[in-house]
C-alpha cells in the first residue's frame, strides 16, 4: 500500500510522533494506522526507559483546588527543558496529576519513598489479619505480599490507577508523555491540603 502524506499526517496528529517515525511505522505495518500507533507506542516506551536517567531540572509547579475549596494540591512536575514545560501537553499532564492527588490522596510519589518501618508495620498488621482468618503460614505469606502490593497501589501516586481510566496507571501516563515529548519527565513531589487536617 502506498504511504500518502495524508496518512502520515493523520498518524502524526493522533500520536504526536515525528514525520519520519510515522512514515517508517506505516511502512512497516503496510499502511495499517492502528498497528502503526501500537508500534510507535512500543518504540516510545522503550525510548522513555532510556530517557529515564536524564536530568530533569525544569518544569512546573501546578495547583488544583477542588470545587468547594475544601481540598487542594500542589504538584512539582519536572522535565529537561523549559521549552517542554511550556507545552500544552506537559501542562495538561501536570494538571491531571494534581487532580489525581486531590481525588486519590496518595501519601508518597513512588514505592521507594515509603519508609521501611511503615512497610514492616503494615506487613505485621496484614500477617496478623491473615492468621486470624485461619490461613496456613505459607499461604498467609503470599496473602501479605498481595496485600502489600495493594497498599502500594493505594498510597503511591505513580502506582495508582488513573482517575479517568482505571486501566492506566499514573506511571504509564507519565511514560506516554515521555515518549511523545521526547524528554525525561519526573513527578518530583506533591502536597495535599484538606481543610481542617
Amino acid at each position: 500500500m502506498a504511504i500518502t502524506a495524508k496518512l502520515v499526517s493523520d498518524l502524526r496528529s493522533r500520536t504526536g510522533a515525528g514525520i519520519m517515525d510515522c512514515k517508517n511505522a506505516l511502512t512497516e505495518t503496510n499502511g495499517n494506522i492502528d498497528e502503526a500507533i501500537q508500534k510507535l507506542r512500543e518504540q516510545g516506551l522503550k525510548a522513555s526507559e532510556i530517557k529515564g536517567g536524564r536530568a530533569a531540572k525544569e518544569g512546573l509547579i501546578v495547583s488544583y483546588i477542588h470545587p468547594g475549596s475544601r481540598v487542594g494540591t500542589l504538584v512539582e512536575l519536572n522535565c529537561e527543558t523549559d521549552f517542554v514545560a511550556r507545552t500544552e501537553q506537559f501542562q495538561e499532564l501536570a494538571k491531571e496529576i494534581a487532580m489525581q492527588v486531590a481525588a486519590a490522596k496518595p501519601k508518597y510519589v513512588k514505592a521507594e519513598d515509603v519508609p521501611a518501618e511503615d512497610i514492616e508495620a503494615e506487613k505485621a498488621i496484614l500477617q496478623t489479619q491473615a492468621e486470624q482468618e485461619g490461613k496456613p503460614a505459607h499461604i498467609a505469606k503470599r496473602i501479605v505480599e498481595g496485600r502489600i502490593s495493594k497498599y502500594y497501589t493505594e498510597t503511591c501516586l505513580l502506582q495508582q490507577p488513573y482517575i479517568r481510566d482505571s486501566d492506566v496507571t499514573i506511571e504509564s501516563l507519565v511514560k506516554d508523555a515521555i515518549a511523545q515529548l521526547g524528554e525525561n519527565i519526573v513527578v518530583k513531589r506533591f502536597v495535599l491540603y484538606v481543610l481542617g487536617q
